[in-house]
């Protein structure tokens, strides 16, 4: 546990997939197409109390969402990469634009589509319920699902590394 501690430690950024991470991977569309997605609110207040913090959050996903758009927007997550077939690409412009090495990087996935971002990060996360490939890839793999605490386990793994998730959780004590 001290090596995923220590690299926790350095995390500057968490890069997230959505379907399966953020949500539990379901897709719900209607008859008109209207595509909806349940977020799960202890997640979102983790990723928020992570980024007082100063530790910055980015999401890569696959899939085209309003839905995503407009969470991630009252959340203040500024670095939303939708639609990304390769999400190497995605990675790399983060990576360039906030001026990080790979060890300050995190990514927290669910399916082999993530399997060439969670390669290059320092710090590569596999929610509970992620494909086996994915797991054997991983650092780490957190104590939720996707979609039911798994970014709440990340966020506040990295706060504890960081000395930072009591001061967080104070302002509601």
């Amino acid at each position: 546990m001290q090596e995923i501690i220590e690299k926790a430690s350095q995390i500057k950024l968490v890069i997230f997939d959505v379907d399966g991470v953020l949500t539990d991977g379901s897709l719900f569309i209607d008859n008109n197409g209207m595509e909806y997605k349940a977020f799960y609110s202890r997640d979102g207040l983790g990723m928020k109390m992570l980024q007082k913090t100063n530790v910055k959050i980015a999401i890569i996903t696959g899939r085209s969402s309003e839905v995503v758009s407009h969470r991630m927007k009252s959340m203040g997550v500024e670095h939303v990469y939708q639609g990304q077939d390769d999400k190497l690409i995605a990675y790399e412009k983060i990576k360039s634009e906030l001026q990080l090495s790979a060890d300050e990087i995190a990514y927290v996935g669910d399916d082999i589509v993530d399997l060439p971002v969670m390669k290059k990060v320092g710090f590569a996360i596999a929610v509970q319920d992620a494909h086996p490939l994915v797991i054997k890839h991983a650092h780490w793999q957190t104590p939720h699902t996707g979609g039911r605490g798994a970014a709440r386990d990340v966020c506040e793994l990295i706060m504890e590394a960081q000395n930072n998730l009591d001061q967080q959780n104070s302002q509601y004590l």
